[in-house]
């Protein structure tokens, strides 16, 4: 009998090119992501804890749970693999924190096979398949532990701040999603705050230079300001000086060169990709949505094409950059090879150097573009391969030439800046269709030589604007700042942000992002209660959702990935600073009352009278009210009958909708129940609102079955051979024209039953 082997992989298309490269004797499968997490609003009480106790120097130990669909998933590989009598399982999930975390579950999983490797690379060519193969190692459980306690950060901090949010009809914080959400409420903040700044310019455009006239030095009084104070030599506050400006300039038709320096600009190469730079890159160039990028990043990955795609390295592979410096030493001349760029993750001493990863790059070198790709999957890749190649090839260069000048009838100089390209450099692989100079103007640069005008539409031409606000944050641009910030990693940029736009706290128009209420409501009003109260080791000196908190937090899960720290030391400094900082929120909200409480005690108060509303209210306005007064309040008004609760906005709209369902006259449906009208709904389980909500219930369950119940119980009794009259029989009714929609649902259940009952039997 012929030994079998079994890989297991994260992916089916990852798997389908793995296969490829396996011959005879390898089953070659998927698990299809994670396969066991942290348990999540389960129905044991194990399942809704927010978090496990665990003795010092030791991590929690939960019941880890079979995400959704991997509970059959991982029974029918398990069964495979004991059919067909696999002696050897390899892991190849991702080479990362996340991909460790997987390979530890599995392992647990087929813990009854004898012999389990781990094995990993970071490309999916044959040559990194089998030198993986030929050297397997053991779960690393630094990486492993570094994914426990990130999870187990997260559940904390999202079951007990989430819960503490709910007082303002929040969905939820994040340790991560609520401070990435702070960028975006702040940027929007400075944008309302802005007071515009008005200015003028005059520029005319000469022999391909702009010339700007210099209106003002930095120590004139007059001298042009702007936001972060830097002065604009080129602006001006008075419009009748630009006006004056423009029209000596356009008298006179050209400049007369009165100065000449010659200059170089030396242009570097940018280092290969990383995740974050990938997406603004194909952003930048490309106008593509992050989603999109990640989407055909990830098949070009998985169809073995590119390294890795979740990355904060610049590094690359030796043999990598060897060949593709052949193909550039080939193609563009020994003169376009440079020394190498990297980004600070590569020198050393450099911090957040956490994994072992390379950088974005191609596979094969040699190859600029893909035979049998889509279109999508083209564009990126030479993109991907344009910038590694670029990060091994010399500075582009260009001459400079730094130029003042001068027109009769005006005492300000005009200046500008004329250069072109001498040499390509790393810029020679890149076709972005701009139109580059290589070569100087004509006219050449002596003193006192006259540069006509340009013949165009407004030239020269008066500018006058103000300042804009700073730019709402785009998809591209925030996850920019979350690296800046070194908060998130490669594997969570892109799905904290859409969490923020999933769970309402971000608007997505275009590719902007802006807060809604209930995002401004979080930043501004929750998460100023999390500051510096009750911390014990100054690690929180800032507050909880600081990006400096979180970015230390993310510091210390990478020192543990690296085995410089322990998980459990992590772990146990985290809890005992963040129960400070949640008791110290705690207290804090007890100090005044929360949004529910008012909302609450302004409804009841509202249907009082001025005597009885007095009474509760103690000779205070809403806004004296203490957190003391409004549990006081809400206590005497439940203890007594003071009034009725008005209905809630969701019972509201629940009223409304199903009366719209089936077109029912709302008025007259309150008055057969001898309600006035829904101003006169009162709330609460026993108000005339719930009563309501339950007439129309009912009303939708005595409603004709619909079209899709009718099909569903003719299909079901064709199965079971049964006269349809007959299954009629089974709920009192005559025939199926007559069933009701509650009848029917009842009717489904018991047919569904019976025919689990057959197949059951048939199997024995």
């Amino acid at each position: 009998m012929v030994s079998l082997k079994l890989m297991i992989l994260e992916s089916g298309a990852k798997a389908r090119t793995v296969k490829k490269y396996l011959g005879r004797g390898w089953i070659v499968d998927a698990c299809n992501g994670h396969v066991q997490d942290l348990p999540n609003r389960g129905r044991s009480k194990q399942d809704n804890k927010a978090m496990w106790s665990s003795k010092p120097g030791e991590l929690p130990k939960p019941p880890w749970s079979f995400t959704e669909r991997a509970e059959k998933t991982m029974s029918a590989l398990l069964k495979k693999a004991q059919t067909k009598k696999v002696d050897e399982i390899y892991i190849a999930t991702d080479p990362d924190r996340e991909g460790e975390f997987i390979a530890w579950r599995l392992k647990e999983i087929f813990h009854e096979f004898p012999t389990i490797h781990r094995v990993s690379f970071n490309e999916i060519t044959n040559n990194a398949v089998q030198d993986a193969i030929s050297n397997p190692r053991e779960i690393d459980m630094d990486l492993v532990d570094a994914a426990k306690v990130r999870r187990f950060m997260d559940r904390l901090v999202g079951f007990r701040c989430s819960r503490f949010s709910r007082s303002w009809s929040l969905a939820s914080m994040g340790r991560v999603q609520t401070p990435t959400l702070g960028f975006i409420v702040d940027r929007e903040l400075e944008r309302e705050a802005h007071v515009p700044i008005p200015y003028h310019s005059v520029q005319v455009d000469s022999n391909a230079v702009t010339f700007k006239v210099r209106f003002h030095e930095k120590t004139d009084s007059e001298a042009w300001t702007g936001d972060d104070g830097k002065h604009h030599p080129d602006r001006t506050y008075d419009g009748d000086l630009a006006s004056s400006a423009e029209d000596a300039t356009r008298k006179a038709g050209a400049v007369t060169l009165e100065t000449v320096k010659e200059g170089k600009t030396n242009r570097r190469p940018q280092p290969p990709f990383t995740t974050e730079t990938m997406l603004r890159g194909a952003n930048g160039r490309m106008g593509w949505a992050i989603s999109r990028t990640n989407r055909v990043a990830t098949g070009l990955y998985q169809a073995g094409h590119i390294t890795y795609i979740r990355t904060d390295s610049t590094r690359t592979n030796k043999d990598a950059r060897d060949r593709v410096r052949k193909v550039i030493e080939k193609e563009y001349g020994a003169n376009h090879l440079g020394s190498g760029s990297l980004g600070s993750d590569a020198h050393k001493g450099a911090k957040n150097v956490q994994d072992a990863h390379e950088a974005i790059r191609p596979t094969q070198p040699e190859a600029r573009t893909l035979d049998g790709v889509d279109a999508d999957q083209q564009a990126l890749y030479r993109l991907i391969w344009a910038r590694f190649a670029a990060s091994q090839m010399s500075d582009s260069v260009r001459e400079r030439r730094d130029l003042t000048a001068s027109v009769p009838g005006l005492e300000k100089p005009l200046y500008g800046t004329s250069s072109w390209r001498i040499h390509s450099g790393w810029e020679a692989v890149y076709s972005d269709g701009k139109t580059v100079m290589t070569s100087p103007p004509a006219v050449g640069f002596e003193i006192g030589s006259a540069w006509s005008f340009q013949k165009k539409k407004e030239n020269p031409r008066m500018i006058s604007d103000e300042t804009k606000p700073p730019r709402r944050f785009t998809e591209s641009s925030i996850i920019q700042e979350m690296k800046k910030a070194d908060i998130g990693r490669p594997s969570t940029y892109l799905t904290t942000v859409g969490k923020l736009v999933d769970r309402g706290y971000a608007l997505k128009d275009g590719s902007s992002l802006s807060p809604t209420d209930e995002g401004r409501t979080l930043w501004t009003e929750v998460v100023p209660f999390y500051g510096t109260g009750g911390d014990s080791s100054g690690t929180m000196s800032e507050g909880l959702f600081t990006p400096r908190f979180t970015a230390l937090m993310e510091a210390n899960l990478d020192q543990v990935e690296g085995g410089n720290s322990s998980g459990a030391d992590v772990w146990h400094t985290f809890v005992g600073d963040f129960r400070a900082m949640h008791n110290s929120a705690l207290e804090l909200r007890k100090q005044k009352p929360t949004p529910k409480q008012m909302n609450y005690i302004k409804n009841r108060l509202v249907r009082m009278e001025d005597d009885v509303r007095s009474k509760f209210l103690q000779g205070k306005d809403y806004e004296e009210l203490t957190g003391d007064d409004a549990r006081r309040i809400i206590e005497a008004m439940n203890g007594e009958d003071s009034g009725d609760v008005p209905p809630s906005e969701k019972q509201m709209a629940l009223i409304i909708k199903l009366a719209d369902k089936h077109s029912i006259d709302l008025d007259q449906f309150l008055k057969e129940r001898e309600l006035e009208d829904l101003d006169s709904l009162t709330g609460g389980r026993e108000g005339t609102a719930s009563r309501v909500i339950n007439d129309l219930i009912q009303r939708d369950r005595d409603s004709p079955a619909t079209e899709k119940q009718v099909a569903t119980i003719k299909s079901m009794c064709e199965n079971l051979e049964m006269a349809v009259e007959d299954a009629m029989a089974l709920v009192d009714t005559t025939t199926i024209d007559e069933i009701t929609k509650n009848d029917a649902s009842t009717l489904i259940d018991r047919l569904k039953k019976t025919i689990q009952a057959r197949r059951r039997q048939r199997k024995k």
